[in-house]
């Protein structure tokens, strides 16, 4: 299900994650969510849904808006989004 929406998702979550020192595991249990779950945000292979995306911004200390920077409308004319 990988697609670049997804993997620049996961490099923003990432992003945050390494700035706040967090490993992965932490920023999972922060979250509520499973570690593995978080790699594979991180990586692009899993599409979060609203929720998730919510306790990721809880977790991390950002607005969805700050998680979502990067799809600006110039960014998103250039996605191939389904």
């Amino acid at each position: 299900m990988r697609s670049a929406a997804l993997e620049r998702l996961g490099g923003t979550i990432r992003s945050y994650r390494k700035e706040r020192g967090l490993t992965q595991e932490a920023l999972a249990e922060a979250a509520d969510l499973h570690e593995n779950y978080v790699s594979r945000l991180e990586t692009g292979d899993q599409e979060p849904g609203l929720f998730v995306i919510l306790r990721l911004c809880r977790a991390l200390n950002v607005s969805p808006g700050e998680l979502l920077v990067a799809f600006t409308p110039a960014a998103l004319k250039r996605l191939r989004l389904r």
